[in-house]
């Protein structure tokens, strides 16, 4: 992937090696769908979220787009760059659906190239660069307006594999409750090797 000629955000130790896309994992140019309907990055139900939607690529890489709203301001007329290091928060996590495991980020490092404007669309290419046992490393890119447009952030975030009883254990009981009667996560959940 190209970064503008810059490292990894973070030090990817030198054992650690690329992991293999699973077998069951997405196609390339399928939908990697939402792990949970009322996600404020992903989730199709989240009234004021972004609303970003997932497509898999090649090897280990995923794609990402969203559109910016009113919602979604820091600065008048300005994206919130929280905002923004959530959208490639997202989209770094969505890489793990390529090799199938459930993680949680970690360290999230983001540098911010240009403001965007409400309005704007963004583009994301991510990809895992290396993964050592349970620790998984992925960069991404994040372009104004266009796949190619210029690039507006950039990142990298350190995931770390863990069971899903980390979600049933540390999770609000009624969401817990809601989300275990939802068909989408059960299907998610379904799609995952849960045992890392």
């Amino acid at each position: 992937m190209e970064r503008s000629g810059k490292p990894h955000p973070l030090t990817i130790p030198s054992d650690a090696n690329l992991p293999h896309r699973d077998v069951d994992a997405p196609a390339p140019g399928e939908t990697i769908a939402s792990h949970y309907r009322y996600c404020f990055g992903c989730g199709v139900d989240h009234d004021s979220g972004l609303h970003i939607t997932f497509t898999a690529l090649e090897g280990l890489a995923v794609s990402a787009v969203f559109e910016l709203t009113g919602d979604h301001q820091g600065a008048p007329g300005i994206a919130h760059g929280g905002l923004l290091g959530l959208a490639l928060d997202e989209a770094l996590g969505a890489t793990n659906a390529l090799i199938r495991v459930p993680a949680v980020t970690a360290h999230l490092e983001v540098s911010y190239r240009m403001p965007v404007p409400i309005g704007s669309k963004v583009f994301i290419t991510a990809q895992i660069d290396a993964q050592r046992g349970r620790k998984v490393w992925a960069s991404a890119v994040g372009r104004l307006n266009a796949i190619d447009g210029p690039t507006a952030v950039v990142g990298g975030s350190l995931f770390m594999q863990v069971p899903i009883e980390h979600f049933t254990t540390h999770g609000r009981p009624e969401d817990i409750a809601l989300a275990a009667q939802d068909q989408h996560v059960l299907n998610h959940v379904a799609s995952l090797d849960v045992a890392p």
